[in-house]
């Protein structure tokens, strides 16, 4: 299988990191919806309730500098590049959006789901919601916080 039919087999929804998070969510109660498109940048989980929204951001497609699961392909360098960079200029784009609209943004990298177990990282997520800030992200380095 080509490279070019390995990426074009990934969906942008019910991924396995996401999913990683609704179960955990949902286990402890949180209630949401999925893929609100009429809020920018679709996000994955949608909480009314806490007028927040969650980013499950893979680490590959959305460039998350400084991981170990991201790295330009050698290939196509040119073309990669400026697909990914555009990703993340999208994603600036939707967050200060949403921000805007009066929603709170939590970002939650791939690269977390794989790193933090998963009840860990729920309650991470749980106590941001009950906290109230604006923007956070919860990277896989944030595991020992």
């Amino acid at each position: 299988m080509t490279r070019s039919q390995i990426m074009a087999r990934i969906g942008p929804k019910d991924t396995k990191p996401e999913l990683v998070i609704r179960k955990g969510l949902h286990r402890i109660g949180y209630r949401f919806r999925l893929h609100q498109r009429h809020l920018p940048g679709k996000p994955d989980l949608v909480l009314p309730r806490f007028r927040a929204v969650i980013f499950v951001h893979g680490c590959f497609w959305h460039a998350h500098c400084g991981c170990r699961y991201f790295r330009y392909p050698r290939t196509r360098t040119d073309f990669w590049r400026t697909k990914l960079n555009r990703n993340v200029e999208r994603d600036a784009e939707a967050k200060a959006k949403l921000i805007s609209d009066g929603w709170r943004v939590l970002t939650v990298w791939e690269c977390a789901t794989r790193n933090i177990e998963p009840e860990v990282l729920c309650d991470r997520i749980a106590n941001w919601l009950i906290a109230g800030g604006v923007s956070d992200e919860i990277p896989a380095s944030s595991a020992n916080t």
